[in-house]
């Protein structure tokens, strides 16, 4: 995990950073991204402080799944909460590999699966958790409020 961060766009006012450690990913539309993020804190009543999305590769996120997590799989993202709710500050993890992956399996638009992940990872810091059947159905939910509310956002 040599490769070192570089920046593909940020809001110090907000406290919303995106960088990438995968040569030639470009995040599109990262303005809107960062209102409707704003917008999903907001909504779920909680704090932003500090929020950082670090887009890497499946080999880059599964190292740090063994070292940190001790699990031995891919993922599509790893959240590393730094606070706890309402006040949102964390790392999350994506792998671009991996959503491309899923984007194709589940014939959706490898925008709208990055869209997920990114809320996956949000809700997480907001609270929710996905462990049991329940969780789930509830993560499932909020992910697809946020989309929605992605969708109602003009460029």
């Amino acid at each position: 995990m040599s490769s070192q961060p570089f920046p593909l766009g940020s809001d110090p006012e907000t406290g919303i950073f995106f960088d990438a450690v995968v040569p030639g990913f470009e995040l599109d539309k990262a303005e809107k991204i960062t209102r409707w993020l704003v917008k999903i804190i907001e909504q779920e009543g909680t704090s932003l402080r500090l929020l950082n999305f670090i887009f890497c590769s499946d080999q880059y996120l599964h190292q740090i799944n063994v070292q940190y997590l001790q699990h031995d799989t891919l993922t599509d993202i790893i959240t590393f909460p730094y606070a706890s709710p309402p006040f949102i500050e964390g790392d999350i993890f994506i792998s671009i590999d991996r959503v491309r992956y899923n984007a194709k399996k589940y014939a959706v638009p490898f925008e709208h699966e990055l869209n997920r992940v990114m809320a996956h990872g949000l809700l997480h810091l907001c609270g929710y958790n996905d462990k049991t059947p329940e969780e789930q159905a509830l993560m499932r939910q909020k992910e697809d409020e946020a989309l929605a509310l992605f969708e109602s956002f003009h460029p």
